[in-house]
Parts: structure tokens; C-alpha cells; sequence
């Protein structure tokens, strides 16, 4: 079994993926650099022999991005040697994230959220969907209690936690974390078809129902609701939120990630100017993720 990876820096990571995944249209594996490098990506494949091709070593462009391929055999027991990779997340003593091979929940309370890594995606292990998932509950709590406060005066007086939408939903984690909150209806958003089939598949076997459909959100205006989570680059954000400038809409809380540490001024500036102030700011490692309305 071959093992083709590329590593690029984060923010090419948007133009190095779409490249790869037509290679991969089923999604590849995402992890962190190996060597813990600062602000870089590693996207992997696997095939047989033959399959893929043997690079070696070697530094290439992708549309002018930098990066790194390298190609090697892996043991015949990859199948089972990568799941160490993937491990049950707890967020909030609420929300459950855990592949199927991990044992269920043993905390009464906590939703419970299956997604299989294997089909790529997302899994809610990195941590940007982690700070997300945070986000999430409090948006869901700040609902709840019916908060009077700038911002969230449109989602008060429900007693749902109100509408939701998913941008750039990849395996629809956040979605179903909403669905299984309580939030409805719940809409779920991606460009990549197979994306969005395996949004469907995952809702359908998490047991929620999640409106899931295929957008192009770069170039066309995002879908607002009463709460948005949008885990995406920045770049893909800068564009939400002049959709939103030019038309006007926004959504009454938005969750944004994705971001570097470093982007996250600018980011929030854009949504400043589509009438979103923000509320919270959030940090892991060199990721940012905003809570605005």
C-alpha cells in the first residue's frame, strides 16, 4: 500500500486540497505536519501499487503554492494502525464526537455524535470544529435564556435554540451537534458533491434530520438562520461576508473558524462590515475561532 502525502502551508491549504481531491474525490486523510511545524498541513492518500504514483521526495507548486510531496510504502496493517489517530471528544460534558470503533458514551447527558474517519471530512478532532462545538453550546445557552442583549434580540422568545446552518459542513459535524441540541430546522451546506453525500449519510446514521444541500457559497450569497456555524478558511469567510455587506442579510449569532490566530482582526473586520460585531474570541494552538452577532 502506497502512501502519497502533501504538505503545504495553512493558508494554501484551501487551493492544495481542491487540487488533491481530484485525485482523491472521496476525501483524504488530514493531519498535522509531522515534524509540528508551525502553520502547515499534511493531506494523505492511499492506493496500491500502481495506483498512485512513487514520487519520493520533492517540492512542487500547486497554482503557485509551495509544498512538499513524498510518497512511501506503509505497513499491511495501515487499515488498523491509522485509527490510533482518531479518539472520542468531549466537548462540554455535552457533545460526544467519537469514531465507531470507540466505546459509547459512558456520561449520562452527553449527545452522542458517530462519524466514521474513514470516508474523510471532518471528525471533530481538529480544533477548529472542536471551538466550534464550544461555540455552539454557548450560542445554544445565550438562546435558551432568552438573553436581551444587541445581536440577539431576532432568535429571543423561542423556546427552541432556533434555526441553524452549517457552511462548508464537510461531514456534518456541526450540523448533527446542532440537530441533537435541539436547534431546527437545520441546514447543512457544501460545494464538494461527495461532501454533501456524506453529510447525508452521516445525519442519517446519527438519527436527526438535517436539510442537507450543495452550494457554492464562494460566489454565491451564504444562507443565513438564527445561528451560522462557518468552519472555513479565510478567505471562504471573506467572501460570506461580502455576500452578506452586499445583501443586507446576516444571521443572528454566526460561529466563524478556521482562521489562523493571526486572521482572526481581519476576519472579524469583514463581518463588521455585514453588521456583525463580535462577541467572543476563542484560541488553540495557532487556531482562532470568533462568536459574533
Amino acid at each position: 500500500m502506497i502512501r502519497l502525502a502533501l504538505r503545504c502551508r495553512v493558508e494554501q491549504a484551501e487551493q492544495v486540497l481542491a487540487e488533491l481531491l481530484e485525485l482523491a474525490p472521496s476525501g483524504v486523510e488530514e493531519v498535522a505536519a509531522p515534524d509540528g511545524g508551525g502553520g502547515t498541513v499534511e493531506y494523505a492518500v492511499y492506493g496500491a501499487p500502481g495506483e498512485l504514483p512513487e514520487l519520493g521526495e520533492l517540492v512542487g507548486h500547486v497554482d503557485g503554492a509551495v509544498i512538499e510531496v513524498s510518497s512511501r510504502e506503509v505497513a499491511e496493517d495501515w487499515q488498523e494502525r491509522w485509527k490510533r489517530f482518531y479518539f472520542p471528544v468531549l466537548i462540554g460534558g455535552r457533545i460526544y464526537v467519537r469514531p465507531p470503533w470507540e466505546e459509547p458514551a459512558v456520561r449520562g447527558g452527553a449527545e452522542e455524535i458517530v462519524i466514521d474517519p474513514g470516508r474523510a471530512f471532518g471528525t471533530g478532532t481538529h480544533a477548529t470544529t472542536r471551538m466550534c462545538l464550544e461555540l455552539l453550546l454557548e450560542a445554544r445557552s445565550a438562546s435558551c435564556r432568552r438573553l436581551v442583549e444587541p445581536g440577539l434580540a431576532r432568535i429571543v422568545g423561542r423556546d427552541r435554540p432556533g434555526s441553524f446552518a452549517d457552511l462548508g459542513c464537510g461531514s456534518a459535524v456541526l450540523a448533527i451537534a446542532a440537530a441533537k441540541l435541539g436547534f431546527g430546522p437545520v441546514l447543512a451546506v457544501d460545494a464538494d458533491r461527495a461532501a454533501v453525500e456524506e453529510a447525508v449519510r452521516n445525519a442519517r446514521d446519527n438519527y436527526v434530520e438535517v436539510d442537507v444541500r450543495r452550494a457554492d457559497i464562494r460566489n454565491k450569497c451564504a444562507p443565513t438562520r438564527d445561528v451560522v456555524a462557518a468552519n472555513l478558511t479565510a478567505p471562504l469567510l471573506d467572501a460570506v461576508a461580502s455576500g452578506w455587506a452586499k445583501t443586507g442579510e446576516r444571521p443572528g449569532i454566526l460561529i466563524a473558524s478556521g482562521l489562523l490566530r493571526g486572521e482572526a482582526d481581519r476576519v472579524a473586520g469583514a463581518f463588521a462590515g455585514a453588521g456583525l460585531v463580535e462577541r467572543r474570541r476563542m484560541a488553540s494552538g495557532e487556531w482562532a475561532a470568533l462568536m459574533l452577532s
